[in-house]
């Protein structure tokens, strides 16, 4: 099937042509608890402002349009429907069209998604569109400047809860059918079709409210709800949920100076959702994992907040002011993403926001960033397809990024004036870069043109290094810094020319106190400028035990230490004091292992060393998952036996050391667990875990460790099809079918892995959910028995390509690449099998969509990295193969 791809040109050109004035949605989904029942009646009608005379097209993906009326006159369906397009000639100046026909209901979390509780066999309703698949439940003009007014009405069961953009205005039972009644919500203000939403289903409900007065004497009151599915209500912290809530609203609505827009303020947590959230104005969408029914970290709870604080600041950025087109998305994204840790930090109890944003989000960027397939913040979007892959860490968490830059370039005040000024003058429109760009410049005084085009069209990642120059020739011996210079290199991988960017950082020295701490005793900021920026401030001063670039981590680089800094490190990391300074220096040592700059076992050694006293949990949650990697990934296979076997060593010794009931702990028994999935050794360890032969004091095993410690034992065979059952029967929820399904198909057995590749290319039963289980546990397994799917991925990606959605064929693309690979010992990694056949194939289909060429592209640039890192212990470093 086509995937409808909309392009920029042709959202253009309708745009040109007509303007929306409103929506009216009627849905009926009375019948979605009957599996039986595919789809939904759908009706819309629409009213719109044309060019008299001109053509234009709507977007509808359903089974079947039934009706097409336009300005009274009926049209013929056959004559007018071309696929997801219904065409409209001869428009008048004022328009009303109205459409009738039937939507599908999906199990790929596209348009209206239904899903089916285990524990209970009750449905669930809800709908996510962005980018667009608004059009999969009602016909519309589906792209983000043609903005309108929305009234929806839906019929459902009458025990059901249902909600809307707007609030809930009439339920009214229906007389031939007194089971069933139909909601009619208010009215919104203007928005975009991608952010409208409907729930519907047996959802447990929680309400309260949010008043305040603001500065300027308004009064706000916000009535405010919870949902979650029934069977999960005992877990759901409403009243934490609430708290965040209110600080949210209190935060945002004093530092924008414009009040809360929306009316209502709900938040749902649905199943098999595929984002972490969605800003759906009045009801915004969630993740249910965010609905922690088994023991969760700190670090978990904290990042919940932060999705939360970011959805709330999409209620201005994103749903108020939206971008134009797709090319701006990090308009919305990367000002949220930077907004949510903001408000973290200054609107909670927590104060490692900022940390775990360098420790984590900035991580995912630079990891985006290094791919070839990287991109401008302000990226190039000609499509659809383009846009959907765009949800990436460049627009996410490099854009938010730079956003923290620009705070320290033009100051916080400045900041907020500019962005107050673009709310006030964009209100319900549609901006461009130029826009925020000319209220941020004239609230700093500054022209920013130089900045953004340094920063926002341009791709790539600077790395910066200290060059320190003897200061005579006793400098070794007398410990006293000579001439001192940051030296920065950054080529745009796109362009292929030198992007040397201006950075705004700080540089800190760092010494041993009298306890032995390694404490900061000063600190230097200054501009980067050019290639090599002198620091004649530090020439003569004692040299630290560590000096740390971007001090602080307000500069986007990576930074490589310097030969005194890396000893000091790497023998130290533990005593740093500053939690900060802590998570920079473990974001330089996993890029240096990354870049195969250092052998990968080091970076183990320094996590088995120094992680037992990390008291960040996040950090700590962090540097663990990269241990597995580099174990796994960058570690040569010669070697990667030792290694991992003296790394369980030491979990297993911090799991019994680990303060009962910690987070730690619950952070090294995961750990442990995903070794296992590697390391025959440790499997009695796991069982004694499940079966209580051998219990940690204070361990919770609940129900999601109880999972991954039966996906390690089944990777080995330990795990029998039977006692895996049994497991899904103590534990009969969603994530817990997503367990089964991971364990079953761990099993490393030919017959087993037949099932799952099968399942998963050429069946069609799987949800979004299901089908990422089942790649999971199909992937656990060694490559030798996973080599003779390498060939049938190649040849099966254009029709998975053409014949699933763009969200399923994207997980089966990505997930079921052959990337767990190694080097041969004489081997380049350019010459690897693997690497050979994704560039044939490449090269044999340059007109493959270019999504599809994205992810493969993608797939071959991590699995490189690997090999390359791997042959980083050998007595050269092999050159990357130039990438497609």
């Amino acid at each position: 099937m086509s995937h409808e791809n909309l392009k920029r040109s042709e959202a253009a050109e309708r745009s040109a042509r007509i303007s929306t004035t409103s929506y009216d949605v009627s849905l009926d989904v009375r019948h979605a608890a009957d599996p039986a029942v595919p789809g939904y009646p759908s009706r819309s009608v629409i009213t719109f402002t044309a060019e008299p005379g001109s053509s234009t097209f709507l977007d509808f993906i359903g089974s079947s349009v039934h009706s097409v009326l336009l300005n009274g006159k009926s049209l013929q369906v056959g004559d007018v429907v071309e696929g997801a397009r219904i065409r409209l000639d001869n428009l008048g100046a004022q328009n009303q069209v109205t459409v009738t026909g039937t939507a599908l209901y999906s199990r790929s979390g596209e348009g209206m998604h239904r899903f089916v509780d285990p524990a209970d066999g009750q449905t669930y309703l809800y709908t996510q569109y962005e980018p667009a698949d608004a059009r999969r439940v009602f016909a519309n003009f589906e792209q983000p400047d043609l903005k309108a007014t929305y009234t929806f009405h839906v019929m459902a069961p009458a025990e059901w809860k249902v909600a809307s953009n707007g609030a809930e205005v009439a339920r009214t039972p229906l007389t031939s059918d007194p089971a069933t009644a139909c909601w009619d919500f208010a009215t919104t203000l203007p928005m975009s079709t991608y952010i409208t939403s409907i729930l519907a289903g047996p959802y447990f409900r929680a309400e309260d409210r949010w008043q305040a007065t603001l500065d300027d004497g308004t009064h706000l009151d916000v009535p405010l709800a919870l949902y979650c599915r029934a069977s999960m209500a005992e877990s759901f912290d409403t009243e934490e949920l609430f708290a965040l809530t209110k600080k949210g609203l209190d935060f945002f609505n004093r530092l924008f100076d414009f009040p809360y827009p929306w009316g209502k303020y709900d938040q749902a947590f649905v199943p098999e959702y595929n984002l972490g959230a969605m800003e759906n104005p009045g009801l915004v969408t969630f993740t249910e994992s965010y609905v922690f029914t088994s023991r969760a970290t700190d670090a978990q709870y904290q990042a919940r907040a932060n999705t939360l604080m970011h959805e709330m600041a999409h209620m201005w950025f994103g749903d108020l002011v939206t971008m134009q087109w797709w090319d701006d998305l990090w308009l919305k994204e990367s000002f949220a993403d930077y907004m949510g840790t903001l408000a973290v930090d200054r609107a909670t109890d927590w104060d490692t926001a900022w940390v775990n944003f360098a420790n984590k989000r900035k991580a995912w960027a630079y990891v985006q960033d290094q791919l070839p397939t990287t991109h401008p913040i302000v990226a190039d979007i000609p499509d659809l397809e383009a846009a959907k892959q765009n949800f990436d860490g460049i627009t996410y968490a490099k854009g938010a990024s730079v956003l923290k830059q620009l705070v320290a370039y033009v100051g916080f005040d400045a900041f907020i004036a500019g962005s107050r000024e673009y709310f006030r003058k964009h209100a319900y429109g549609n901006t461009t870069l130029q826009d925020l760009l000319a209220a941020l410049g004239a609230a700093s005084g500054r022209d920013l043109s130089g900045w953004a085009r340094q920063w926002l069209q341009t791709s790539g990642i600077s790395t910066l290094s200290v060059d320190i120059a003897p200061q005579g020739a006793a400098a070794d011996d007398d410990g006293v810094l000579g001439q001192v210079a940051i030296v920065q290199e950054a080529v745009d991988p796109v362009t292929g020319r030198d992007e040397l960017r201006p950075h705004r950082l700080r540089v800190g020295s760092y010494d041993f106190d009298g306890s032995g701490a390694l404490v900061k005793t000063a600190s230097l900021e200054t501009d980067v400028i050019g290639g090599r920026t002198g620091l004649p401030q530090l020439a003569g001063q004692p040299r630290p035990a560590l000096l740390l670039v971007n001090d602080d981590d307000l500069a986007y680089a990576k930074v490589r230490l310097d030969p005194v800094s890396e000893a000091t490190v790497r023998g130290s990391l533990d005593r740093i004091s500053d939690p900060m300074a802590r998570a920079l220096c473990w974001t330089a040592l996993w890029n240096s292992a990354r870049d195969g700059e250092s052998p990968a076992a080091q970076y183990v050694d320094a996590v088995a060393a120094f992680a037992p006293a990390e008291t960040g949990i996040g950090v700590l949650l962090n540097i663990l998952d990269n241990a597995a990697t580099a174990i796994e990934r960058y570690t040569p296979a010669a070697a990667r036996s030792s290694v991992r076997s003296t790394f369980v060593s030491a979990a297993a010794a911090e799991l019994d050391r680990a303060a009962p009931g910690s987070d730690a702990q619950l952070a090294w028994a995961r750990t442990l667990a995903a070794l296992g999935r590697h390391d025959s050794a440790v499997l009695p360890r796991l069982r004694g875990l499940l079966d209580g032969s051998g219990p940690v004091a204070g361990l919770a095993v609940d129900a999601d460790l109880r999972w991954q410690l039966w996906h390690a034992l089944a990777a080995h065979g330990e795990a029998t099809a039977a006692e895996i059952d049994a497991e899904l029967a103590r534990d009969t929820t969603a994530s817990g079918r997503a367990g089964h399904a991971t364990a079953m198909a761990a099993r490393p057995e030919a017959a087993v892995k037949d099932a799952a590749w099968n399942a998963a290319v050429h069946g069609n039963e799987l949800s979004n959910q299901l089908l990422t289980a089942t790649i999971s546990g199909f992937t656990t397994a060694p490559p030798e028995l996973l080599a003779r799917y390498v060939e049938p991925y190649f040849e099966c990606l254009r029709t998975v390509w053409d014949s699933r959605s763009i969200e399923i064929a994207s997980r089966i693309v990505r997930g079921l690449y052959p990337a767990a690979q190694d080097l041969g010992v004489t081997m380049q990694p350019a010459e690897h099998l693997v690497v050979r056949r994704t560039d044939a194939w490449l090269d044999a289909n340059p007109d493959a969509p270019r999504a599809l060429r994205r992810i493969v592209v993608e797939q071959r640039s991590h699995l490189l990295r690997a090999l390359t890192a791997q042959a980083a212990v050998g007595p050269h470093r092999p050159q990357a193969a130039p990438a497609h």
